[in-house]
């Protein structure tokens, strides 16, 4: 009996990722056809399929399979979005992307905490809960859109780097709020700083290591005897990237972030694949993260609890909108514009205060805060969707029409 649950389960879990895939293909090409990037259109898809609407995929948020597909999907997007970045670019933009990704973080956390507290009515600190949780950007979200929509070097470098980077702040700060929510202790400026410079060296230390042994294996023109082998190499690598950081309290995003950019830098070592390598690489890699990608929006989007969501659906509105228009432009004007290295124009700037999507970090978040029961955990879960439905519906539809207004957009791939 049990072996026969057993075989109806696994039946199941695969005609439901058959479907994911068939209808998620026509949807990319949807997406295509109206030339908006695909994540909002697979988000929309979700909804369509799952068990609010339609009912064709009911895959539980807290399933293995969900968690898995989430954890290696992001892991490997990030990946995919570190390899894409260029050591010169980063030389020029570094001071914004450290002092955004941290400083930054507490900005949008106090701004969107405040308005939240008047808004909704709730104690200022689980306000601050909130506002922490909604925080940190996606890179889930983010990279596949600077995939699809070229926009110019440094700006979608600095915005992808951001992501990568502000999730372990973003994590520090909502933990840390948390403590103190719940009478479990007080937050500390210095262990906060001192967590996260150590999550950060474990992290990028971890990543660089696994980056160099990986072109060293795949691209070194005497020891390269996995080069026929290059995608199992970049999987195993960026599993492996997760997990040392991991094993280790670091943010394994971060680490597999760095493994990226310094298999994508391989040629700054003086390691070279072959071009016939190199090409069925590459090919792996963005079909790998397409299906990833497809399968972690159209299941985000097929767990929305419209029910939960209606509790705060008017007071959340308000908040996401404080966050988009408010506290993104503060956050970025004030940790970007006194970069005089960087130089940023206003159009830049403005750019990077509209690309902010809330995507799989935060509801991640959101969902380990309502598996702990801490205080406000259902508003604030309900308020992480509806910022997930308004930046990904809103924002990442229009990001190549504000390119193209502000001048920023290139129509040829670097």
């Amino acid at each position: 009996m049990e072996a026969s649950t057993s075989i109806e389960v696994a039946k199941h879990t695969l005609l439901s990722c058959g479907l994911i895939l068939a209808i998620g293909t026509l949807a990319s090409l949807l997406a295509q056809k109206i030339r908006i990037p695909d994540v909002a259109v697979f988000l929309v898809t979700g909804i369509a399929i799952g068990p609010q609407a339609l009912g064709l995929v009911h895959i539980e948020a807290d399933s293995a399979l969900n968690q898995i597909i989430l954890l290696f999907g992001a892991a490997y997007i990030l990946f995919d979005g570190g390899a894409t970045l260029r050591f010169d670019v980063l030389k020029r933009v570094w001071i914004t992307i450290v002092v955004i990704s941290t400083v930054g973080v507490v900005i949008t956390a106090v701004i969107t905490g405040i308005a939240a507290h008047y808004i909704l009515g709730v104690p200022l600190i689980v306000a601050l809960l909130l506002g922490a949780t909604l925080a940190s950007t996606d890179p889930a979200t983010l990279v596949p859109i600077f995939r699809q929509i070229h926009i110019r070097d440094r700006v979608a470098q600095t915005v992808m780097s951001e992501s990568a980077f502000n999730d372990a702040m973003g994590a520090i700060v909502t933990f840390g709020v948390l403590a103190v929510a719940t009478g479990r202790g007080e937050f500390s400026l210095a262990a906060s700083l001192l967590d996260l410079v150590k999550q950060s060296v474990i992290g990028i230390v971890a990543g660089a290591v696994l980056g160099y042994l990986a072109s060293l294996l795949i691209a070194h023109e005497k020891m390269a005897f996995l080069a026929e082998y290059a995608p199992v190499v970049t999987l195993v690598a960026v599993i492996g990237a997760y997990f040392a950081a991991d094993g280790m309290q670091s943010s394994g995003f971060m680490a597999v972030f760095v493994f990226g950019i310094m298999l994508g830098n391989k040629e700054a070592f003086g390691f070279r694949m072959e071009a016939g390598e190199a090409q069925k690489l590459d090919e792996f890699v963005l079909t790998t993260a397409f299906i990833l990608r497809l399968f972690i929006f159209i299941l985000l989007g097929a767990q929305v609890d419209f029910a939960l969501m209606s509790q705060y659906a008017f007071g959340g509105i308000a908040v996401v909108t404080v966050l988009m228009l408010a506290a993104r432009p503060a956050t970025v004007f004030l940790c970007a514009w006194p970069d005089r290295r960087a130089r940023w124009s206003f159009a830049e700037m403005l750019f990077m205060c509209w690309t902010r999507e809330t995507g799989v970090i935060p509801a991640a978040l959101a969902g380990l805060l309502l598996g702990m029961k801490a205080p406000g955990a259902q508003m604030i879960a309900s308020v992480t969707f509806i910022a997930i439905l308004m930046t990904i519906l809103i924002q990442a539809s229009t990001t190549k029409w504000l390119g193209r207004k502000l001048g920023l957009l290139e129509e040829k791939p670097n």
